[in-house]
């Protein structure tokens, strides 16, 4: 029905080939890019069931993503590279007029900074060219958002509070290893906690704030209070939320990694010299830890990810639940990735797939939850994310 150009060879554009490959009745031809070439011939070999060409490319260079779009005329980009490139993706979208989607929101290279401030800014011009660009359709964020589409839709005339939850139970095995890109994750994690409430944002020291709560199929897990991006854009889209926050577990050798690294100063994103070479320590670091793309062979265990919610329906309280479990190992079986990176590639692909088949229409910039979540529910329980809901269940929050 269409053709798409994703542009990331790592473990989420892994999922992502795969998932396009195996529908080519939507699908119709598949470009795979990345700046190392030799990866995306090792996807397109492995996964891409022989419908997926290949291609070199340097997406922080907008001539050269112009060049490689109009020679291969998509119908849309899907960006699962790093969230620095959004930007540039964007520019080379509009200028050979082809419809966009990504998984993680923009932030400055020099500046561990998550804010869709830039991204919605091309609202006017997307709109103008009749484009249609889709913000963070990965699992959270993502599905997150859906989900609480679904309760507004469903379950509430008025969402009051929204806490999202997010545990990976899962054990690689690696003394320590990050579950994506290694220098976003770290970035991500060691920034201030922030989160809404009454109207303003209230920030915290890395995590300060943490409850023990308790997970489907897994059981009690510490989570710790962290700032995350689709809370700036659910406050905006729901305006009744009175307090959003967004809750990930960290097991305490994991922090106790992290922390050294922080202090010996290896967390820096600004460059030094060593041997009259400038280097970022943060970058040196990603290139000496394990590549989350192949942690996924040993990996045991689950994640567990979702939304608990609070608020009116009928002139009542009430409360909700929704969630999804996926084991590492059954996305590795299928896909030879683990499970971060399928939780985040398949929603990818059907947001795309959204996209192709009309179910999702507009012009400009949107976040996920402003369109209907119905469509992509179905597909992403059919798809290999099955979710649950409860209503008036113990939310714990």
């Amino acid at each position: 029905m269409a053709k798409v150009l994703i542009i990331g060879a790592g473990g989420v554009g892994r999922v992502v080939v795969q998932k396009c490959a195996s529908l080519p009745e939507v699908f119709s031809e598949i470009l795979l890019a990345s700046r190392t070439k030799s990866k995306c011939d090792v996807i397109a070999e492995e996964v891409g069931q022989g419908r997926v060409k290949t291609a070199q490319l340097d997406a922080d260079n907008v001539s050269e993503t112009v060049a490689l779009i109009n020679e291969f005329k998509p119908f849309m980009v899907i960006n699962v590279a790093l969230p620095y490139q959004d930007l540039a993706i964007m520019d080379a979208c509009l200028e050979t007029g082809v419809h966009y989607l990504d998984t993680a929101n923009y932030e400055p290279k020099d500046e561990a900074k998550f804010e869709y401030k830039w991204q919605w800014a091309y609202q006017d011009k997307f709109k103008e060219k009749g484009l249609m660009a889709v913000l963070g359709c990965g699992f959270d964020p993502g599905v997150t958002s859906i989900f609480t589409a679904r309760a507004a839709k469903h379950h509430f005339d008025e969402i009051q509070y929204l806490d999202i939850v997010d545990c990976n139970a899962g054990d690689h095995g690696k003394a320590f290893a990050t579950n994506f890109n290694p220098e976003i994750n770290i970035r991500e994690i060691t920034q201030k906690g922030k989160y809404y409430e009454d109207g303003k944002w209230i920030e915290t020291e890395p995590h300060e704030i943490h409850k023990d709560l308790n997970y489907p199929n897994i059981g009690p897990k510490r989570s710790y209070l962290i700032y995350h991006e689709e809370l700036e854009s659910l406050v905006k889209n729901f305006p009744s939320i009175k307090r959003a926050r967004f809750w990930m577990t960290f097991g305490e050798e994991y922090l106790t990694h992290l922390r050294v690294i922080q202090n010996i100063g290896m967390a820096r994103i600004d460059p030094v010299k060593f041997k009259g070479v400038e280097i970022v320590p943060l970058e040196f670091l990603k290139a000496v830890l394990p590549d989350p793309g192949e942690l996924g062979e040993n990996y045991s265990g689950e994640t567990s990810i979702g939304c608990r919610i609070r608020g009116i329906k009928d002139g009542e309280e009430q409360t909700y639940y929704i969630w999804n479990n996926c084991k590492h190992e059954e996305a590795y079986k299928e896909t030879g990735a683990q499970g971060v990176s399928y939780t985040t590639g398949v929603p990818a692909m059907i947001g795309a797939k959204m996209m192709i088949e009309g179910k999702w229409n507009g012009e400009g910039v949107f976040n996920v939850e402003e369109f209907d979540p119905d469509p992509f529910l179905t597909d992403l329980a059919e798809f290999g994310l099955p979710w649950h809901e409860k209503l008036n269940a113990e939310i714990e929050l």
